[in-house]
């Protein structure tokens, strides 16, 4: 392992290069975070002196880890816990080579609810990617209340400015590892999608971005403002204080960490719209002037991100990530059934029975998979492809992962978050294997990761994946391309 040095606008880093791959993290895109300025817009980042340190750096304030969730290990996608630092607006980037010209870029977005997560998750490892010829780079965004809570005065959606930030800071430096600024793929898996979404939906997404992924987002899931007060008020009330600004602004991050995680479970259903996400987490993309007016979604109808190519999905079975580990999906009553329709629909008799001529021979648990997996990602997803599709300057592809995972007796099966070891090519990784790890027992399957992997890297290089119709066992992920006239499978 040796040094190596970048030199970008705001000063010299100093990473290491192991086996043809330069390493360099914990590069800031933006100012530190400190008080009041935690719920402010990003600031430029700070320029220095001499050489920095880029071997690691801070992570946004999340609550500790639970390595297990109802007995799967997800550390290697959730990381070790907090690393505490005001200055985690930071980039990680791996290059093949610094003196090259050209190379694509990929910027990802992890997952986590916009409350957990880190860009340092050991599954979030580009070495795969620059072996490749890609410069991968990740970034840490705020995630909780300095990135999502609703105040009154102050920007919302300031998870979303982070990410700008990072395509800006990408945009003036990444040349000097290589890349090129004119090639950028922004892709997000879960949270990280959604965000993805409402980039696209952002006036300066054109000039920032070639092309997009989405890996099991929603872009119809954005509450709305009287959805966001009612969480700004929850968070509020479990501090004590008013909600506002100068009320919050010095409250230390651990408090706001213990705030967020008291209202877990908070139903935000209104008479007009149900909860997008379940209760599942507080906090996502706000309906707001400024930075996000519209759904994603209805923005890309308007005519936004017409000249970005997008690849976008989900998994086969997303929500049992949910309900296998906890046992759920073999408790799963018919009550349980109609509690969950009457959340999301004013007929949720017609909505179970249209769901169980689809799938008659289905029991209980798997009417709610796929009830839920719709909800939460599929036709948010299929309607982003589909609108998106029709603008006919760029290329739109839509897929499905099916790969099953054989945890929890193969209860698991394509659950959210499953594609993600096959997308970085890290399929082999030892904590992802296993009875309650991620891809379950048995032989990693190495070829199917290099199988996905590869139509990442050819969608962010060229963005055609007219070759990639996924057949074949390495291949379990089905890809179609979209026309106007296209049904989205």
């Amino acid at each position: 392992m040796h040094h190596t040095k970048v030199t970008t606008a705001q000063g010299t880093v100093r990473g290491v290069q192991h086996d043809g791959v330069h390493v360099f993290q914990g590069t800031p895109y933006a100012a530190p975070l400190t008080g009041a300025s935690r719920f402010a817009p990003p600031a430029s980042p700070r320029p220095w002196s001499g050489v920095r340190d880029a071997t690691g750096g801070s992570t946004a304030p999340t609550p500790p880890p639970g390595s297990r969730v109802n007995g799967l290990d997800m550390t290697p996608l959730t990381g070790d816990g907090w690393i505490e630092g005001p200055e985690y607006l930071t980039a990680n980037v791996w290059t093949p080579d610094p003196g090259a010209s050209g190379l694509p870029v990929m910027l990802f977005l992890h997952g986590g609810g916009f409350v957990a997560g880190t860009a340092q998750a050991a599954l979030y490892d580009g070495t795969t990617f620059a072996r490749s010829g890609v410069v991968l780079v990740t970034c840490n965004y705020r995630l909780g209340a300095p990135g999502w809570l609703h105040l009154p005065g102050q920007p919302d959606n300031r998870g979303v400015l982070d990410v700008i930030a990072a395509l800006s800071w990408i945009q003036d430096n990444i040349a000097a590892f290589g890349g090129d600024p004119g090639n950028v793929t922004l892709f997000g898996q879960s949270a990280g999608a959604t965000i993805t979404a409402a980039v696209l939906a952002h006036p300066s997404s054109g000039t920032l971005l070639r092309r997009a992924i989405s890996q099991s987002g929603n872009a119809m899931g954005a509450f709305t403002a009287e959805q966001a007060t009612r969480v700004t008020h929850a968070v509020a009330r479990e501090l004590g204080v008013a909600p506002t600004i100068e009320d919050i602004a010095d409250i230390p991050d651990r408090e706001l960490l213990s705030a967020v995680t008291s209202i877990a479970g908070l139903d935000l259903a209104t008479d007009s719209r149900p909860d997008p996400l379940l209760g599942l987490t507080p906090f996502a993309p706000v309906l707001t002037a400024g930075t996000l007016e519209n759904q994603p979604a209805e923005a890309v109808e308007a005519g936004a991100a017409a000249d970005i190519d997008l690849l976008i999905g989900t998994n086969t079975d997303e929500a049992t990530l949910y309900l296998a580990p906890s046992g759920a999906l073999d408790t799963t009553s018919d009550q349980d059934l109609q509690a969950l329709a009457a959340r999301l629909h004013t007929d949720p008799h017609t909505l179970l029975r249209d769901y169980r001529a689809r799938q008659p021979h289905a029991s209980a648990g798997q009417l709610r998979t796929a009830i839920m997996t719709d909800h939460l990602f599929a036709s948010g997803s299929r309607r982003l492809a589909h609108i998106h599709a029709q603008h006919l300057k760029s290329h739109t592809y839509h897929y499905e992962f099916s790969w099953r995972s054989a945890a929890f007796d193969g209860r698991l099966g394509a659950c959210h978050c499953i594609e993600l070891p096959f997308v970085f090519n890290r399929a082999d990784l030892p904590s992802l294997l296993g009875p309650q790890a991620l891809l379950g027992p048995g032989p990693a399957p190495v070829a199917e990761a290099a199988a996905v992997h590869k139509a990442w890297v050819q969608f962010a290089s060229t963005g055609d994946l007219s070759d990639h119709g996924g057949a074949g066992s390495a291949h379990p992920l089905r890809i179609q391309a979209l026309t106007a006239d296209s049904e989205v499978h």
